[in-house]
C-alpha cells in the first residue's frame, strides 16, 4: 500500500535592501511562474486570502507575492526582530493547512477609446514592445535585471520607451526602497545604455 508523504513547508526570511521590507521564501511555488501581485491595503486583497489574513496583523503595511516568496512591508512602529518569527510561522502554518494563496489575480481598469473601460490583469507583465529597441529592452530586463530584482524581494517591468527614456515599474521591496534610485541609475541604467545605444535614461514608477 502506497503511503503519501506530505512534504513539510519550509519558510525562511531574507532581508532586502529596503529596511521596511522582508522577504519570506517558501520551498514551493506560491504564484504561477511569472506572475506577481501587490496589495497595499486589506481592501485590495480580493482573490488573495493569504494577503487578507496578513493585513489582520496590525504591523503589516503591504504584501507582495511572486513565484516562491512573499515580501512584507511593515509599519515603523515595530522592529523586524520582534515580528519576523511570528510572520514566518504564520505563513508556514497557513500554507501547511492547505489554505489558498491566490484565487484571482488583481486587475485594474484601463481606458479604451476614451469611452469603454476594460479590465486588465496587473501582475508582472511588460507592456507589449512595439519596436525592435523595445524588444531588446524587455529581453535585457528579463535576462539580466529581473532575476536580481526578484532576489531582493521585488519586481521590475517595462512600461514605456520615449525619446531615449525607458520607464519601468518597481514593486515589492523595490517600492519606496531608499537604495532603489542608486540601483536604478548605477545598475539598470548603466547596463541598458551600454547594451542598447538608443537608451539615454531610465526612470521608475513605484507602486
Amino acid at each position: 500500500m502506497d503511503t503519501l508523504v506530505k512534504r513539510p513547508v519550509i519558510i525562511y526570511a531574507e532581508s532586502t535592501p529596503n529596511p521596511a521590507s522582508m522577504k519570506f521564501v517558501a520551498n514551493r511555488l506560491l504564484v504561477n511562474d511569472g506572475a506577481t501581485a501587490q496589495y497595499l491595503s486589506k481592501a485590495e486583497t480580493k482573490g488573495a486570502p493569504i494577503a487578507a489574513k496578513l493585513f489582520e496583523l496590525p504591523f503589516v503595511k503591504a504584501v507582495f507575492l511572486a513565484s516562491n516568496f512573499i515580501t512584507i512591508s511593515k509599519t515603523d512602529t515595530v522592529q523586524w526582530e520582534d515580528i519576523t518569527l511570528e510572520l514566518r510561522d504564520f505563513i508556514r502554518i497557513y500554507i501547511s493547512d492547505g489554505n489558498e494563496i491566490i484565487t484571482e489575480l488583481p486587475t485594474s481598469e484601463v481606458p479604451v477609446d476614451n469611452t469603454f473601460t476594460e479590465k486588465k490583469e496587473v501582475f508582472t507583465e511588460h507592456v507589449s514592445p512595439t519596436t525592435e529597441v523595445e524588444v531588446k529592452i524587455v529581453e535585457m530586463l528579463e535576462q539580466y535585471i529581473r532575476p536580481a530584482v526578484e532576489g531582493d524581494g521585488g519586481s521590475i517591468t517595462f512600461k514605456s520607451f520615449t525619446d531615449g527614456v525607458v520607464t519601468v515599474q518597481l514593486r515589492g521591496a523595490c517600492s519606496g526602497c531608499p537604495s532603489s534610485t542608486v540601483t536604478l541609475k548605477a545598475g539598470i541604467e548603466t547596463l541598458l545604455k551600454r547594451m542598447i545605444p538608443e537608451v539615454t535614461e531610465v526612470v521608475a514608477e513605484t507602486v
